[in-house]
């Protein structure tokens, strides 16, 4: 055990004259380790240390070591690779190439450790011991190409993009469903996404697992200044929004010979999605702040609750303690505040769940289920403050109160009833529009069949 011990101090020294005198004392100490040993050996610890003159005599001595794996399934090669120790790597290479190959538990080979710290030396020489390496995927089906973008690392991604040249790599996907592609535009790394596009087996418009694009990823995104130059770099290269897509076979024909009608700005239709996209955190700030509200307007009501138990007499009524004053003071007014309290919790609950169902709000259907839930969110709130200061308000101001109360209902219904038409009045014209325009098109394509079959 003393031999050992010194044996490990030696290689976080890398004292090459100690290992020596360790090798003439016990000339086999070096091999029982493959043995023994399950945890780092003092190869491990030397080339986490840089130590290359004592890699050099250990893989000299002992050169299965290379191949023995840490707690972590590391190999020595793992370590010097994300260190970026080249001469380690190549002495470890020499000695046993096929350690490119071999994956921790993350599943990362040294090639995708080095591409995560950015080690362009070290990745070429593992490139060069074995291409293969660049094709494995990590247990999170991420390729080399997904940890270089996630990581920033422009430079060994254009090694690795001089490499691979698999379509299906090139577009392929991690366990999130995004690709390189949506990664870098979701960073805002223009640089990378500039250089992605000028490879065209990049698919500008592969959608991710929630059906969204690249464009669509972007307008999902936080906002800043590199936003207007991603987005131009995409439309120029064919990028459009899923909806925007045809809905047919030539699908990811489209995508690589788009239109000129790609370049076509966003409808209002789109902007309306965008703004909903922008306001994300916003909304769901106060919709979180609404629920609250509405937790403790019912766990705490106007009059509180009773602070003790009374079976009843000629000057107090039977209550028991933790029961609202209210239901029993007011109980109309009581029952009309717990529906609207509960509607305006409810409604708000339903807000978060569906900004964070990853549903496409851009559709339709689902702005206007949003818009609706919202007005009866609001309305519930306004309800329950009216009960509440009602109740709370002495008899002798309750009639100037009630005059108060009366206008704020008359305006707030003006207001929702302004917007129901205003919406009403809008979708109707669009239909007419829409309408006409299919009147239009229908005989200039039964002429366009005629002047075929002459």
């Amino acid at each position: 055990m003393e031999i050992e011990k010194k044996l490990y101090e030696a290689a976080a020294e890398g004292d090459v004259r100690t290992l020596h005198e360790l090798l003439q004392q016990d000339d086999l100490i070096l091999d029982r380790l493959t043995l023994t040993c399950f945890n780092e050996t003092p190869l491990h610890i030397a080339a986490m240390r840089g130590h290359v003159e004592f890699v050099k005599l250990i893989l000299t001595r002992n050169p299965l070591l290379a191949a023995e794996l840490d707690f972590g399934k590391s190999s020595a090669l793992h370590i010097a690779s994300i260190k970026g120790y080249l001469e380690i790597v190549k002495e470890l290479l020499v000695v046993n190439p096929e350690m490119c190959l071999a994956r921790d538990r993350e599943g990362r080979n040294p090639l995708h450790l080095a591409a995560i710290k950015g080690r362009v030396e070290v990745m070429k020489e593992l490139v060069q011991a074995s291409h293969v390496a660049a094709l494995q995927t990590t247990n999170h089906n991420e390729s080399t190409l997904h940890l270089c973008v996630k990581n920033n690392q422009l430079e060994t991604l254009k090694l690795l993009m001089e490499v691979i040249s698999d379509y299906q790599l090139l577009n392929g996907r991690d366990e999130n469903g995004y690709t390189i592609l949506h990664l870098a535009v979701a960073d805002k790394q223009i640089e990378t996404v500039k250089y992605l596009l000028r490879n065209n087996k990049i698919e500008v418009n592969l959608k991710d697992d929630n059906e969204n694009t690249s464009l669509d990823i972007l307008a999902q995104s936080r906002r800043d200044m590199n936003d207007l130059q991603i987005g131009d770099s995409l439309r120029e290269a064919g990028g459009l929004r899923a909806k925007d897509i045809p809905s047919s076979t030539n699908t990811q024909n489209f995508a690589k010979f788009p239109n000129k009608e790609s370049s076509i700005p966003h409808s209002h239709h789109d902007i309306a999605g965008d703004w909903l996209s922008k306001k994300r955190d916003a909304i769901m700030v106060v919709a979180s702040l609404i629920a609250t509200m509405a937790f403790q307007a019912g766990m705490n009501p106007p009059g509180g609750f009773w602070q003790d138990n009374e079976e009843g007499n000629s000057l107090r009524m039977p209550h028991k303690a933790g029961e609202a004053v209210m239901a029993y003071s007011h109980p109309k007014s009581y029952r009309y505040f717990i529906r609207v309290n509960t509607t305006a919790f409810v409604a708000s609950l339903s807000t978060i769940l569906l900004l964070i169902s990853g549903l496409p709000f851009r559709r339709k259907l689902f702005m206007w289920a949003f818009m609706v839930i919202m007005w009866l969110t609001v309305t519930s709130v306004a309800l329950t403050y009216g009960i509440s200061i009602y109740i709370v308000t002495p008899k002798k101001d309750r009639e100037q109160l009630g005059q108060v109360i009366e206008v704020a209902v008359t305006v707030w219904c003006s207001v929702m009833a302004l917007l129901l038409l205003g919406n009403t009045i809008r979708l109707a014209y669009k239909w007419m529009i829409k309408k006409k325009q299919s009147g239009k098109f229908e005989p200039r394509k039964s002429a366009n069949l005629v002047h075929v079959n002459v």
